[in-house]
């Protein structure tokens, strides 16, 4: 488990992280989501050792990580800006990460180039931005670590690479318990692989939560009456959110799944039906909590 206790990072005047306390827990996937500059990078930075915090702690499976290499055998990170070594091909970088990863998978590595068509002796800084980001995250995975830590390595990856990528995370979490940390500034890269995510906003961590737990507590319910309804028609709801169009009406509401569908069929809908939230409108919800509107995040 990796664990953050009242992490504070400063540049100058500036408060990248302000008392963050954090737990990513083993085998699961943790996505860290924020605007550009709400402290995902600084956050990553600290956790792999490359940057110090001023105050607070960090820790890797009990261990603290700066300066610690025996922490640091324990997580591949993905900088948002991969370096390569000078005119290095993926076979050079190989060989490289054997000498930093003691379980580095030569042959498998060499497999999942071979399948996306990475030529291993071209020379990498001749790649498209989306073909090394290819490259270094089935590095990581053939790294075998505990953790791999992802700064927006999604973005950018068409989508048949992301979703293979994302297949290789799950087997891998399977076979290992491997524990992908993932930053991104977007929800839809984090929808669909996710097991708890935490909400960054100006250095501060507005919220870390399952998102089974998340979901559990807020729903989705549509239905058409005889006659439009609308959302100030149903007091005793917690309404989040509300849509009409003609005689049926959506609504997204915090609560009991059950105590929300009864007090619905109150009022002799023609039809009542759960529907799948998506992860914005569970964030619609969370955010307001907390005292934030999600609008204003201003997240994709």
């Amino acid at each position: 488990m990796i664990e953050g206790k009242s992490l504070t990072k400063r540049f100058g005047e500036i408060v990248a992280l302000d008392k963050v306390d954090v737990q990513m827990k083993e085998g699961q996937v943790f996505g860290l989501l924020g605007t550009n500059g709400s402290g995902k990078s600084t956050m990553l930075r600290l956790l792999s050792g490359i940057l110090m915090q001023d105050e607070g702690e960090i820790l890797i499976d009990g261990q603290p990580v700066f300066d610690n290499p025996r922490a640091k055998r324990n997580f591949f990170y993905i900088s948002d800006d991969q370096f390569f070594f000078a005119n290095a091909t993926p076979e050079d970088m190989a060989h490289y990460w054997q000498t930093q990863y003691a379980m580095f998978d030569q042959a498998g590595f060499f497999q999942l180039l071979d399948a996306f068509h990475l030529n291993r002796r071209r020379r990498i800084n001749t790649f498209s931005k989306g073909m090394k980001k290819q490259l270094i995250l089935f590095a990581a995975v053939a790294a075998n670590t505990r953790y791999i830590l992802c700064d927006e390595s999604f973005d950018g990856l068409d989508p048949v690479v992301r979703q293979a990528v994302k297949s290789l995370f799950a087997d891998r979490m399977a076979e290992r318990g491997l524990t992908p940390i993932i930053a991104s500034h977007s929800l839809r890269e984090l929808e669909d692989i996710c097991d708890t995510i935490g909400l960054l906003h100006n250095g501060k961590l507005l919220l870390s939560r399952d998102l089974v737990e998340m979901k559990q507590n807020v729903h989705k319910v549509q239905a058409a009456f005889a006659e439009p309804l609308q959302a100030v028609h149903f007091p005793q709801l917690n309404i989040i959110s509300a849509k009409n169009s003609g005689r049926v009406i959506t609504l997204v509401v915090r609560g009991d799944a059950q105590q929300i569908q009864d007090k619905i069929l109150e009022y002799n809908p023609l039809f009542v039906e759960l529907l799948p939230l998506t992860l914005e409108e569970v964030f619609i919800s969370e955010t307001e909590v907390v005292g934030y509107e999600f609008k204003t995040l201003t997240l994709q």
